[in-house]
C-alpha cells in the first residue's frame, strides 16, 4: 500500500509566492497543501488538521512567522517547520533556529531544492513521530525569570525533541533582579526557543508566599496544563521564594504522578539527586535560552563555562558526559533519558 502524501502547510501573504511554492509541492513533490494568507490564519488551519510539515514567511502582516513558533510547535508538536525569507541575514537564520526551526531557506529558491528540503523534513517527521510514544505535557514552575531556565533547560529541550509540550511557569516578574518588563520580554524569548507557552504572573519577588493565592494560581495552571511531568524548585535553597515556591507545588500538584525538583544556584549542600537526565545533545538549547536573559549576563552562574562545568560534574553520577540533575519526589513513567544514582538505569525512570 502507498504511502500516504505528506500534508504541508504553507503561510504565506505574497500571491506570487503562495502561487509558487503549493504548486511545486504539489505538482512536482506529489504533496497535498493547505494555504494560509495571515499567521492567525496559519494556527487556525493548525488547530483543525493534522500536517507533515509547516513552511512559513518570516515577514507576515501582524505576528511573523517567528512570532507564532511557540503556538505552532503546542498545536503541532513534533512537526518540522521551515521558514523561507526574501531578506537572508546571518541574524534572521540564528534567530529562527534558536527558535525551533528544522530548515531557514531563502527566496527565491529553485523548485527542486525546496521539494527536496521539505520531502526529506517531512519524511523524517513522520519517523520521528511513529517512533516516539504520546506526547505529554511538561508543567516547569520557577519563582523568577530564568529560574526554570538554569535548572531544567537542557531537559526542556530534550522534551521538544521528543515532541512534548512545554508550559512554564513563571510566578513573578523579578523586580528585585531588574526591569519587570524587560525580563519579562526576556523570558518570552527564551520560552520560544523550545516552543513553550510561557505563562507569567506577578506575584512580588522576594516575597511569594504560599498561603497568599500561590497555591491557588498554580492549582489554577495545573487543571488547565493538565500536565503529566512538573518540574519546580528544591526545598533545599537559601532563597525564600524558591522554597516557597517547592512549598506551593508539593500542595498543588498533589495529583501529579511525576514531579522532580531542580537545582539552583542558590541551592544548599542538602540538594540530594537521585535522578540524572541525560542531556548532552540539548546543551546548546540551554546555552540559547540562557543568553536570552541579556539583563542578567553578569551574573557568574550565567557563563557558559560555568554552565557546561555544571552538566559535566553531575555526570559523574551518570552514564552520559553532561546531565542536569533532579531530586525525584514521584515518578512513575520515564519522560526524559534519565539514570539512578551511580549510573545505574532507573527502572522506574
Amino acid at each position: 500500500m502507498a504511502e500516504e502524501q505528506f500534508r504541508v502547510l504553507v503561510i504565506e501573504d505574497d500571491p506570487d509566492a503562495a502561487l509558487f511554492t503549493c504548486t511545486a509541492l504539489e505538482r512536482v513533490g506529489g504533496m497535498s497543501t493547505v494555504l494560509a494568507r495571515t499567521a492567525a490564519a496559519g494556527l487556525q488551519a493548525l488547530s483543525e488538521a493534522t500536517f507533515d510539515l509547516v513552511l512559513s514567511d518570516i515577514e507576515l502582516p501582524g505576528e511573523s512567522g517567528l512570532d507564532i513558533l511557540p503556538e505552532v510547535h503546542r498545536l503541532a508538536p513534533g512537526v518540522p517547520v521551515v521558514m523561507l525569507t526574501a531578506h537572508a541575514s546571518v541574524d534572521y537564520a540564528v534567530d529562527a533556529l534558536r527558535a525551533g526551526v528544522d530548515e531557514f531557506l531563502s527566496k527565491p529558491i529553485g523548485v527542486e531544492a525546496l521539494v527536496d528540503r521539505v520531502n526529506t523534513l517531512a519524511s523524517d517527521g513522520r519517523e520521528r513521530r511513529a517512533r516516539s510514544p504520546r506526547a505529554r505535557t511538561v508543567l516547569a514552575v520557577g519563582a523568577h525569570p530564568d529560574d526554570v531556565e538554569i535548572g531544567v533547560g537542557a531537559a526542556l529541550g530534550a522534551h521538544r525533541a521528543a515532541g512534548d509540550e512545554i508550559v512554564i511557569l513563571t510566578l513573578s516578574g523579578g523586580g528585585v533582579g531588574g526591569d519587570t518588563a524587560a525580563r519579562q520580554a526576556e523570558a518570552r524569548a527564551a520560552a520560544a526557543i523550545v516552543g513553550a507557552r510561557l505563562i507569567h504572573l506577578d506575584f512580588p519577588d522576594t516575597r511569594i508566599d504560599p498561603a497568599d493565592g500561590v497555591i491557588t494560581a498554580i492549582e489554577g495552571v495545573i487543571a488547565e496544563v493538565r500536565p503529566d511531568q512538573l518540574y519546580t524548585h528544591t526545598a533545599h535553597d537559601r532563597h525564600q521564594d524558591h522554597r516557597a515556591v517547592n512549598e506551593a507545588v508539593q500542595v498543588a500538584a498533589r495529583s501529579i504522578p511525576n514531579l522532580a525538583c531542580y537545582q539552583s544556584p542558590s541551592s544548599t549542600v542538602d540538594f540530594r539527586p537521585n535522578r540524572f537526565v541525560d542531556v548532552e545533545g540539548h546543551l546548546d538549547t540551554k546555552l540559547a535560552m540562557l543568553a536570552a536573559f541579556a539583563s542578567q549576563s553578569h551574573r557568574g552562574y550565567m557563563q557558559p563555562d560555568i554552565v557546561l562545568a555544571t552538566c559535566r560534574y553531575w555526570s559523574r553520577y551518570g552514564v552520559s558526559r553532561f546531565v542536569e540533575p533532579l531530586e525525584a519526589i514521584r515518578s512513575t513513567v520515564q519522560l526524559a533519558p534519565v539514570v539512578g544514582p551511580a549510573g545505574e538505569l532507573s527502572p522506574e525512570g
